[in-house]
């Protein structure tokens, strides 16, 4: 065939495959999942959609610093970054044959005979032992994407760099949300400790009023052995808690990807936090905010993609070929003889045994997995959000009645104090008012933790906060 007539077929043929490989494209299935028109646990209309630095509406500046830490850092974070740099370059790898491949070649031999008179593959002999030549070759090679499987190659992995890209917002979500977490159960912690240490002077103090009694005859032996007790059980609430209190540090040295002892001491209190108002959209705005969401539909979008490529790895290939090159026996004249080669081959399966069907059910397979998995990413994304609302509304309820309880609990064991010194109350009511006041005190430290937690519940199951504007 001549080259004119190898052009005119090229030209002939680049368009049709242009048209036959985008119409076997196939589509990336839909969820068939609809989402639902409201939250169950709807937000008040003067709520604030969260803004990228959601953690800033809690207004604590050391967990602000804390966050900045972590996020440069946290050695998960930083692993999941190095996996987006692999995805780019297997992105660029899948890219490139959509393009025609050069080479160039330069070589250059010599031989000489050492000893007989040399033999039909030499370039040498007796009368003429020694031969130089020079070479160039510049060659391309390109394989038409008739059935589009090269392109579905790197729209699959194009697809996988995008899912690589939100896992790393989802670690980074993720690492955030046990940051602000880990934060706040410290706090609380301390915050318990505080309390168990007063109600411990306190139970101290009343001890000291039941061995005056005691002495003077106005109290029971019996009296004195129970509030002893009380003053034992107080002061071992205090290890228990100080032990909980250095695991919460230790996870969150962690998180941090410090040591424990480079973490510096809480200068803030728990009840110095603010928690937001928290606007949760609609639920449709989910599937496209929270990442693990976005990720799990690139990578059945990534899937879709792997199935054209099966498929057309089942079809022929036709692959075109160019070869420009010159040689010389001297390399000043390597361009004085020049010649060009072109080239083509058509390849088929014909028999494999299975092999090609068995790769293109597997992808169909791999794609039915993922399409499931989309689905239940769904449903696990709409599950947290109510999760989480409830759990805020359930607390705010709580709390209502919280106050009234500890402050009732107070003047209760106050009373309680005063009449039994006085003598006109026994010593089991003073008793029973400590326990209530120190669970009541108890429960207010462990509510307001509840109630900042389910703040970060929320803002991790929105995906984040939303871009200004947006």
């Amino acid at each position: 065939m001549t080259l004119p007539s190898r052009i005119s077929l090229l030209t002939l043929c680049l368009p049709l495959c242009a048209t036959i490989a985008a119409c076997s494209t196939p589509p990336t299935p839909a969820s068939g999942i609809a989402a639902p028109p409201a939250w169950r646990g709807g937000t008040s209309a003067s709520a604030q959609r969260p803004t990228t630095k959601w953690w800033h509406a809690f207004a604590s500046r050391e967990l602000d610093r804390l966050v900045q830490r972590a996020l440069l850092n946290a050695h998960d974070l930083a692993a999941a970054t190095a996996r987006v740099r692999q995805a780019q370059a297997r992105a660029v790898i899948a890219g490139a044959p959509l393009l025609p491949e050069l080479q160039l070649g330069l070589n250059g031999e010599r031989q000489r005979l050492l000893h007989g008179d040399g033999n039909d593959q030499l370039d040498v002999s007796r009368n003429q032992p020694t031969s130089t030549s020079f070479d160039m070759q510049l060659s391309a090679s390109y394989e038409i994407d008739f059935w589009g499987g090269l392109r579905a190659t790197r729209d699959s992995a194009l697809r996988t760099l995008d899912a690589s890209r939100l896992d790393r917002k989802t670690v980074e979500l993720t690492l955030v949300s046990a940051v602000a977490d880990s934060y706040l159960q410290g706090l609380a912690l301390e915050q318990q400790l505080r309390i168990a240490r007063l109600n411990l002077r306190n139970a101290q103090d009343v001890l000291k009023l039941v061995e005056a009694r005691q002495r003077s005859g106005s109290a029971t032996r019996l009296e004195l052995a129970q509030q002893r007790s009380l003053v034992a059980t107080q002061q071992r609430q205090l290890p228990l808690l100080e032990q909980k209190w250095q695991d919460s540090r230790v996870t969150l040295a962690t998180l941090l990807g410090d040591p424990v002892q480079s973490l510096p001491a809480s200068q803030e209190a728990i009840d110095a936090l603010q928690w937001p108002a928290i606007g949760s959209g609609v639920p449709s705005e989910l599937l496209t905010r929270r990442p693990d969401i976005a990720a799990a539909e690139a990578r059945l979008a990534a899937a879709s993609a792997n199935v054209q490529v099966a498929r057309a790895a089942m079809l022929p290939k036709l692959t075109l070929g160019a070869n420009l090159g010159a040689g010389a026996n001297t390399f000043a004249h390597l361009f004085d003889s020049s010649y060009y080669t072109l080239t083509s081959g058509l390849v088929a399966p014909i028999f494999n045994n299975g092999r090609l069907r068995a790769a293109r059910q597997l992808a169909e397979a791999e794609q039915a997995e993922l399409l499931e998995a989309y689905r239940s990413s769904i449903l696990a994304g709409f599950a947290d959000v109510e999760k989480a609302l409830n759990a805020i509304q359930g607390v705010d309820r709580q709390r209502q009645w919280q106050d009234e309880e500890l402050d009732q609990a107070r003047l209760a064991f106050d009373l309680a104090q005063q009449r039994y010194g006085a003598g006109a109350e026994t010593l089991l009511t003073v008793l029973e008012t400590q326990r209530t006041l120190y669970v009541a005190q108890d429960q207010q430290a462990q509510l307001r933790l509840a109630r900042l937690q389910g703040s970060v519940a929320l803002y991790k199951a929105l995906g984040g906060g939303w871009e200004v504007g947006r």
